[in-house]
């Protein structure tokens, strides 16, 4: 997953990403999904910070790992948490197998990064955070979902804006709840949705 692996793409998308129309809608509701602080937290995807960010003002005692795979995106997120130690930027392809070496999480966050990714991969993908979470721990995924229709597909570019990306492989959201509630969690639900842009989230119990 190296779409963005260019200072001028990292910066394109940036900009447009700011541009997205309620993205803050998104982030709103992924934030009230968090547990109380003090938590560890690990952003798959982080981009130049901003999701994780968020976090660090949202909730107190905030510890955690932010991945990504471009590297001028790192770039962005290392100068960002330079004063706080807790954070720790690490680059890593999320195509490949999530290391077990980063330990346990309290909550698994990611914006709009996971639908780039083949849907083997996603799935294989959702299993590792499973198994990454803390007992009760939360997953969030603000994701770019795949239209019903061309037709839909075609309005939701219009609204934002924005041409084809050719590296989004886009997945329904039924299909994605479907493969969370069959990997374990409970309380899965899409609390958000406006047109491609969905919040996806999911528990994993305290008793398995």
């Amino acid at each position: 997953m190296r779409e963005y692996d260019t200072e001028e793409k990292t910066a394109t998308y940036l900009n447009m990403a700011a541009r997205v129309p309620h993205r803050e809608e998104g982030e709103a509701l992924l934030l009230e999904r968090l547990p109380d602080g003090p938590i560890r937290v690990l952003d798959l995807g982080c981009g130049d910070g901003h999701l994780m960010s968020l976090v660090l003002a949202a909730r107190t005692g905030v510890t955690g790992v932010a991945v990504d795979a471009s590297r001028p995106m790192l770039e962005r997120a290392r100068e960002r948490f330079a004063a706080n130690p807790e954070i720790e930027v690490i680059e890593h392809d999320l195509a490949s197998p999530l290391p077990s070496g980063w330990g346990a999480f309290d909550a698994v966050v990611s914006s709009f990064a996971i639908h780039h990714l083949t849907h083997e991969r996603k799935r294989a993908l959702y299993g590792e955070v499973f198994e990454r979470l803390q007992p009760g721990g939360i997953f969030c995924n603000l994701e770019h979902v795949a239209s019903p229709s061309a037709e839909l597909h075609e309005r939701f570019l219009q609204a934002l804006g924005s041409p084809e990306d050719e590296t989004n492989i886009l997945l329904d959201v039924e299909t994605q709840l479907r493969w969370l509630r069959e990997i374990g969690f409970e309380e899965v639900d899409c609390d958000w949705k406006w047109r491609e842009l969905a919040l996806l989230a999911g528990r994993k119990p305290q008793r398995l």
